[in-house]
Parts: C-alpha cells; sequence; structure tokens
C-alpha cells in the first residue's frame, strides 16, 4: 500500500539559538522553515562549518535535538543550514533538565 501523506515543511519566521552539543558553542540565526522532522536556518556566512554534527535548537517554543545534514551558501552573504530532527536520549533530556531547573534554595533559574 502507498502512503499518501506527506510532511511538507511550512514558512516559520523566529529567531533561534543553535547549541553545537560536542563543544556547547552557541550559534544565532533565524528559522526559515519547519516541519515535524526537520528545520532549515540562516546564519551568517563566516559562522564555522557545523555540518554533521549533533545540535540543539531552540526558537520561540520550540526545542529541537537535530543532526545538521546539508548546508548551502546564499548569495546575500548567508548559509542556509538544513536540519533533520532526532529522538531526545535519556543523557540529553537529563543535561537539559538540569541546566533551565529552578534552583530548590532560591528559587531562581540556574
Amino acid at each position: 500500500m502507498e502512503e499518501r501523506r506527506r510532511i511538507y515543511r511550512v514558512d516559520y519566521r523566529a529567531d533561534s539559538v543553535i547549541v553545537v552539543c560536542e563543544n556547547l558553542e552557541k550559534i544565532y540565526g533565524k528559522v526559515k522553515n519547519l516541519s515535524p522532522l526537520g528545520m532549515a536556518v540562516t546564519v551568517p556566512a563566516e559562522t564555522p562549518s557545523i555540518l554533521g554534527k549533533d545540535i540543539i535548537i531552540v526558537a520561540d517554543t520550540l526545542i529541537m535535538y537535530a543532526d545538521v545534514v546539508r548546508e548551502d551558501e546564499c548569495n546575500d552573504g548567508t548559509r542556509t543550514v538544513a536540519l533533520s530532527a532526532r529522538k531526545f536520549t535519556g543523557d540529553v533530556l537529563e543535561y537539559l533538565f538540569e541546566h533551565i531547573a529552578l534552583d530548590e534554595e532560591d528559587g531562581s533559574k540556574q
């Protein structure tokens, strides 16, 4: 039986922060579009290549754990980075919760 449903990316404009898991480098960009399985983000051309890296991206109310699967140079001095979503592992979730949890002693964010 042939699958009739397709998952398309939709336009979605938002500021974003990409965190490279290997070295915790932060890269600021702008989301172009997204789907449940991936996302495209525009970053400055001088941003070091992150192709093949696993990253965590935060944009508005979204957070995605992803692989960087493609980078395309644009004519306007930017680069488009294509992301493919990954399932969160227990280690990644634990790291996130440890770093966004409230400090129990004073009730502030860490």
